[in-house]
């Protein structure tokens, strides 16, 4: 299926959103939760999958749908249909600071693979299934990087990203060690693999995990400096313990530390 033509527009700097221009009849599709805005005259409809019709029948509908569920994403996405006889917009948040990426499939061969959880909006067409590791050390010590997304078709496709954003341009053979988690995205022709720190030290003092990714050229790499993993744990690393102390308070400085530095809680 030929994907919709959209024009966009992507505000922001550190919290992004994309406004998309929808001609007549024209559709965007988006995840759950990350719709902002729109025109009166847009029409929002839930549908099952993602709506790109590359599965026909009950059956084939429902093993898309089954796709998405392994990568912990909704059985169901939304459509926004432009029910007017003029252009509309429709805006769409990423969920934390980052940025925004438009990715343009035909400039990528068709496929574009990403993790599983940096899906935004694509143009009605694109489909968004899942891509599994066909190697032994990705599956046992991928983590984040195991089941990964993979974007189809040839259309526009949005990611979003935690952190800055660095976009590394591999040429054949070269190698790029990337901690799994800040993996945004890379095009089709980049292999991907997980490699062993190695090290006693390293393995147990070094604090960055035992697997690194090596992702070999040619080939884009998008890298983020601020997993939402990462941020998550740091959040819930300072959070108070049962009774309303927090991890400071068990320092020589304690309570005192916290008020000092700005991060007292009352």
């Amino acid at each position: 299926m030929q994907a919709h033509e959209i024009d966009y527009h992507i505000y922001g700097e550190e919290m992004q959103y994309v406004e998309i221009e929808l001609d007549p009849q024209e559709i965007v599709i988006a995840e759950a939760g990350s719709f902002m805005m729109m025109d009166n005259n847009i029409q929002m409809e839930t549908i099952f999958g993602d709506g790109s019709e590359q599965e026909n029948g009950l059956f084939g509908k429902l093993l898309s749908a089954g796709k998405r569920v392994l990568t912990g994403e909704s059985l169901f996405m939304t459509a926004f249909i432009n029910q007017n006889n003029t252009k509309s917009k429709v805006s769409f948040a990423s969920p934390y600071p980052g940025k925004i990426i438009p990715i343009d499939l035909t400039q990528f061969g068709g496929k574009f693979i990403c993790q599983k959880d940096s899906f935004l909006c694509a143009a009605k067409g694109v489909s968004v299934g899942i891509e599994f590791s066909k190697k032994l050390g990705r599956g046992l010590f991928g983590g984040e990087g195991f089941i990964m997304q993979k974007i189809e078709g040839d259309g526009l496709a949005f990611v979003h990203t935690g952190g800055t954003l660095a976009k590394k341009e591999l040429a054949a053979g070269e190698i790029l060690k990337v901690d799994t988690g800040c993996i945004v995205g890379f095009t089709k022709d980049v292999d991907y693999d997980i490699e062993f720190i190695g090290g006693i030290k390293n393995s147990i003092f070094g604090g960055e995990g035992l697997f690194y990714a090596a992702l070999r050229g040619p080939g884009t790499v998008y890298v983020q400096s601020l997993p939402f993993s990462r941020l998550a744990d740091r959040i819930i690393a300072s959070a108070p313990r049962a009774g309303g102390n927090s991890r400071d308070e068990g320092s020589l400085l304690g309570g005192l530390g916290s008020l000092l530095d700005g991060d007292r809680r009352f």
